[in-house]
């Protein structure tokens, strides 16, 4: 009976299993944070020097030489993580507590946009030992956590999530020339699978819940804990110089602002931080406005922020203009992505199938050249919410590199 169990046993570990078991050798039933965070456990540590010799040198234009290949393999472990990571089956849960409110700490941010960023190095030496494999997986793996980051629907999370689609899409369109239409094909298939955008309207319960709802309760909590209206005011008046240090550039000038506009009393106080409560439900609602509407909605929302009687509203609402046109932005790039492919993939055809998702219209087109010399094309969309029209240039041939997106688009690397 032993004999029998043994020779089960090496059966089950030199066989070779079948096609569908071979497609599945890791678990897709983990929390995608907790791979995230095994992942970033073992990113490298590279000396000044090294992280400077990979960060200040422009691999667009320059071949990769030994030096960089073996730094970017100290990513490899990593990178293995973020692509099952990108395979789970399982909802993304960051595990952030944001009773904290504006003192909740969001480490895995920067983390994530350092990935993408990491990505797109790879992506070059992936190219110079011809995988093309291994770059299409780097892009989505980086791709669908820049997704999974906005899970936790805070806004700073949707912001990032942005800002990593934006370097897939660059990284994309700076090597279009060296994938395979094959590749692209697959790469594209890979993007929509991936798992929805996170929206800055999911976001507006959040915000409201992380800082209106946590000063409220932050209040109450001391009011009730505090001997006497004097003292109880005195750590409300700390309280809010937590609360502003937790942005930019705080102004504790405000503080005894807000005190004396809410009566110096607690209750006053509560009263007047519920006193932007109709603007979040009015933020709720615009942020699921398409583009025309949302361009003249915003102006009047954007004038009542202004002369609005209450402090906090200036604290709360000046960002939400911004953060919806990054969101239309982020949809426009994309969508120049997919009709860049279609467009390698079909030609004129495929172009016409993908328009602004943002104007309702065609992209504009043009063959785009640099130092007097076609090196590919351009995609163009009248959309300038982020103060500039948004483009992207997809690169046929090699050369000399320039910027391929954002604001200074067709201009030289420096």
């Amino acid at each position: 009976m032993k004999s029998i169990l043994f020779l089960s046993c090496l059966l089950f570990l030199f066989v070779e299993p079948p096609l569908s078991a071979a497609a599945e050798r890791f678990r897709t039933d983990i929390n995608p944070a907790l791979l995230y965070w095994q992942a970033f456990g073992e990113w490298p540590s590279l000396s000044e020097e090294d992280s400077a010799y990979v960060r200040t040198n422009d691999w667009r234009s320059r071949q990769p030489d030994e030096r960089f290949g073996q730094l970017m393999a100290q990513y490899d472990n990593s990178f293995k993580l973020l692509r099952r990571a990108a395979k789970a089956k399982v909802p993304c849960d960051w595990g952030y507590d944001l009773t904290d409110g504006p003192e909740a700490l969001l480490p895995g941010l920067a983390k994530a946009k350092a990935a993408a960023q990491t990505a797109r190095l790879r992506v070059h030496w992936h190219f110079q030992r011809g995988d093309q494999a291994a770059a299409r997986d780097d892009l989505a793996a980086a791709f669908v956590l820049g997704r999974n980051v906005s899970k936790d629907r805070i806004l700073i999370s949707a912001l990032v999530q942005f800002a990593i689609e934006n370097i897939i899409t660059a990284a994309v369109a700076e090597n279009f020339y060296r994938f395979t239409p094959e590749t692209l094909r697959q790469l594209l298939a890979e993007i929509d699978a991936s798992p929805t955008r996170g929206t800055i309207a999911q976001c507006i319960a959040f915000e409201r819940y992380s800082f209106r709802d946590w000063l409220v309760r932050n209040v109450r909590e001391i009011q009730k804990s505090s001997p006497s209206e004097e003292k109880a005011m005195t750590q409300i008046r700390e309280l809010i110089r937590r609360f502003l240090s937790a942005g930019e550039n705080p102004d504790f000038t405000q503080i005894e602002k807000v005190v004396k506009a809410a009566g110096s009393t607690p209750e006053g106080v509560i009263a007047y931080v519920k006193g932007v409560d109709a603007l979040y439900d009015e933020a709720d609602v615009l942020m699921t406005r398409p583009y025309p509407e949302f361009q003249t909605r915003i102006k009047a929302f954007n004038e009542r922020v202004a002369n609005h009687p209450n402090l906090f509203v200036h604290m709360f609402f000046p960002i939400f203009e911004n953060c919806r046109n990054k969101e239309f932005a982020a949809e426009v790039s994309i969508a120049m992505l997919r009709a860049g492919t279609e467009y390698r993939l079909a030609g004129e055809a495929g172009l016409k199938r993908v328009g602004d998702p943002v104007l309702k219209e065609p992209f504009a087109f043009r063959r785009f050249q640099f130092a007097g010399e076609d090196r590919g094309f351009e995609l163009r969309s009248k959309f300038h919410g982020r103060g500039f029209e948004e483009a992207l240039i997809f690169v046929e041939k090699g050369g000399p590199s320039f910027q391929v997106s954002a604001k200074n688009v067709g201009k030289p690397v420096l």
